[in-house]
């Protein structure tokens, strides 16, 4: 199949570009497009070119199956200066999604029309490189400094009418016929006589010198504080700032060094890692043949933090929601922090009252569990307990229709347990959403033994509709994020124990690029969380294991966090972010002398490498018992859930990044002091003396 095919209608000759699924820049694409650029440009009865698309979307940036490799010549850099140069007015005619390379092929023509509903975006950050072929310099002379590194800087998709608003494209068509559409403006264009318009010319944006100078200052302010520990958006701003200094030729050619600069980084490789592992996660058995059911009208039981922010989840995604509280107290308070939430959302303008509005039409509340019969699906948010939830469940199997699914938002308990009081456990599944659920975008869908394969594809469906990033589990104590968690918590303790700070394993944790340490998690969580955890296996825990007993003394106090304005850290009005509770290492001075144990220093090094260990530890356990598809899921879950940095790729991937063999080194070194923590994986050492990594197992 041809990717590039040319015609000609008169005096306008229309360039389309197929390569399905997603139009794809692949090598064909830009051999096909710079052939037939030189081969018009000399065709003398030409005298516009209109370059689109015949399938769902304009060009969509680079060909993922190039990531990471070598890219033969043209680079889509030449292409665009070969396009910009043309002495042929050309026209970009766009739909769909044109994003990456594929909106900068589109900037180097001389006019751009879109079809209505079309996004543009230059999303290159979010895989650790920027944009390499003229974004950086042609998008400020389109938009202005300010929005193109706006957009530059997020990645986000923006919409075509405020595309236009800021001169990224000149016109919107009333229909989403491109080729026509294209043709059509193009003759326009030639009847009024407007010749080609270079971008490179185009100044106008960015000549107030001073105001620049501003924007680039607050950029870099900005980028200090949330891209701290990220290269590619120091570098994009980089690539702007010293760009406008120079002539459009050498703006390009140092957009081009930096450019290789973001691609020799690792953090490149984190990234990219990341961009694949959250494609891979819809791969299961149970999206092969089940079929998602219909759904329109939820329940929601409980309206404490974790049902409000499902039941605002539920309703941004356009849901029906009832919830089901104890009493009318319950419910006004619960009702109130929903409003609020909106209110709060009206004010900072994220949306319209009239916006509100409606989505709050969509909520209503009752103390009768009878109410829920006619819904389509039930996540059950109550208290953390095998008696309550089960509780719950038998009520729900007596009201609800039996073709209903019953869903547990449980963190830790047993799923299958659960199924055991409902007459058809095939419509029970796990529906674990991290709080606060209606922001989080991590969702583990815990599958039970009994969990249909429909049911499993509705709760997918049900994570698409919500835009959470839905990831499978198996049924285990914790699943695979907070059993991760529990490990390395545990781990992280014995240390504290032995001699560590809390505050500076946090510190360790926060430089490595974690979004919060330890200690801050536990207090934005609530310490009583994991206390009451910890009561509930007590009477499991083996004799011979260590138990630390400082979390304890610090929940006995009332310390919970955040919601108590002390745990670990002090809270409240007049309280400096992230000031130590000094009470803290009392406690822990205490508790070692209680123990016997003498403290020692440790390296932040060793405090890394404990932390890894523990997380790729229990990874490794998880996959050994197939609660994980794959150890790329494992990635997904702690970049989405636990502020594992993006760029690192996830625990696992950050492991084969190091070499499993240091890792296994390790926990070998660290079982000779804990025989009973750090037992050896058998599949760890099987990947390692057979020279694999978890790579090989994606």
């Amino acid at each position: 199949m041809t990717v590039v095919k040319h015609s000609i209608l008169e005096d306008i000759a229309i360039i389309e570009v197929s390569n399905p699924p997603v139009n794809a820049i692949s090598g064909e694409v830009r051999v096909g497009l710079l052939q037939t650029i030189e081969t018009l440009s000399i065709e003398d009865k030409v005298k516009a070119i209109v370059i689109t698309a015949p399938n769902r979307t304009f060009l969509a940036g680079a060909d993922i199956k190039e990531f990471g490799k070598n890219i033969d010549a043209p680079i889509l850099s030449a292409i665009c200066d070969k396009i910009e140069n043309s002495d042929k007015l050309v026209v970009a005619s766009l739909h769909g999604t044109p994003l990456g390379g594929g909106l900068e092929v589109a900037m180097s023509a001389h006019y751009r029309i879109a079809a209505p509903n079309t996004k543009v975006g230059l999303p290159e950050v979010l895989l650790g490189i920027l944009p390499g072929a003229g974004g950086t310099q042609r998008l400020p002379r389109l938009c202005g400094v300010s929005m193109a590194l706006d957009m530059m800087l997020t990645g986000k998709h923006v919409p075509i009418e405020e595309a236009f608003d800021n001169g990224i494209v000149d016109e919107i068509a009333t229909n989403d016929k491109t080729i026509e559409n294209g043709v059509a403006y193009a003759k326009k264009l030639l009847n009024e006589g407007v010749g080609v318009r270079p971008t490179s010319k185009i100044k106008d944006k960015i000549n107030n010198s001073e105001e620049i100078r501003e924007i680039i200052a607050k950029a870099k302010a900005n980028a200090s504080k949330k891209y701290k520990n990220l290269f590619s958006p120091h570098a994009i701003i980089k690539s702007v700032e010293e760009g406008l200094g120079l002539e459009f030729s050498e703006g390009i050619k140092n957009e081009r060094e930096l450019f290789k600069e973001c691609i020799e980084s690792p953090q490149r490789k984190g990234l990219i890692h990341s961009f694949f592992a959250e494609r891979a996660i819809t791969k299961i058995p149970e999206l092969k043949n089940g079929k998602p059911s219909e759904l329109n009208k939820i329940g929601v039981i409980g309206g404490g933090t974790m049902g409000t922010g499902i039941s605002m989840a539920a309703m941004n995604a356009g849901f029906e929601v009832i919830m089901i509280e104890q009493n009318q107290e319950a419910i006004k308070k619960a009702y109130d922090k929903i409003n609020s939430t909106y209110e709060r959302n009206v004010k900072l303008g994220r949306m319209t009252p009239d916006q509100k509005s409606q989505i709050m039409n969509l909520f209503t509340s009752n103390i009768d569990m009878s109410v829920l019969q006619d819904r389509d699906l039930i996540i059950e948010a109550v208290f953390e307990n095998m008696d309550i939830k089960k509780e719950v469940f038998v009520k729900l199997n007596e009201v609800c229709d039996k073709n209903c699914i019953l869903a547990s938002n449980t963190s830790y308990l047993d799923v299958n347990e659960i199924a055991k009081v409902v007459d058809n456990p095939n419509r029970v599944i796990g529906l674990h959403f991290f709080s606060p659920a209606n922001i989080m975008k991590l969702l583990e869908i815990v599958v039970a033994d009994n969990t249909s394969e429909d049911t499993v594809s509705t709760a997918f469906m049900l994570a698409k509709k919500m835009r959470k990033v839905p990831v499978r589990s198996g049924v285990c104590d914790g699943f695979i994020g907070n059993r991760i968690l529990s490990k390395y918590l545990v781990g992280t303790y014995h240390m504290v124990e032995d001699g560590a700070s809390p505050f500076h394993i946090d510190k360790v944790l926060r430089d490595f690029g974690c979004a919060m340490g330890v200690f801050q998690v536990i207090d934005l969580a609530g310490g009583d969380i994991g206390w009451a955890t910890r009561k509930r296996k007590a009477p499991f825990r083996h004799k011979d294991d260590r138990y630390v007993e400082i979390a304890d003394r610090v929940c006995e106090r009332g310390w919970f966090g955040q919601k108590t304005s002390k745990g670990y850290y002090l809270y409240g009005e007049g309280v400096e972010f992230l000031t130590p509770n000094p009470e803290i290492e009392v406690i822990c001075n205490d508790e070692r002398k209680r123990v016997g144990i003498t403290p020692k220093d440790f390296s932040d090094k060793e405090i890394l490498d404990r932390y890894i260990a523990a997380m790729v530890y229990e990874g490794t356990k998880i996959l050994q018992e197939k609660i994980a598809v794959r150890p790329s899921d494992i990635d997904v879950v702690y970049t989405n859930g636990y502020g594992f940095p993006k760029w690192r790729g996830g625990p696992m991937k950050y492991a084969d990044m190091i070499g499993l063999d240091k890792v296994l080194a390790n926990i070998q070194k660290f079982y000779q002091e804990d025989k009973r923590f750090w037992s050896p994986p058998e599949l760890l050492q099987e990947l390692v003396n057979n020279g694999k990594n978890f790579d090989s197992l994606n």
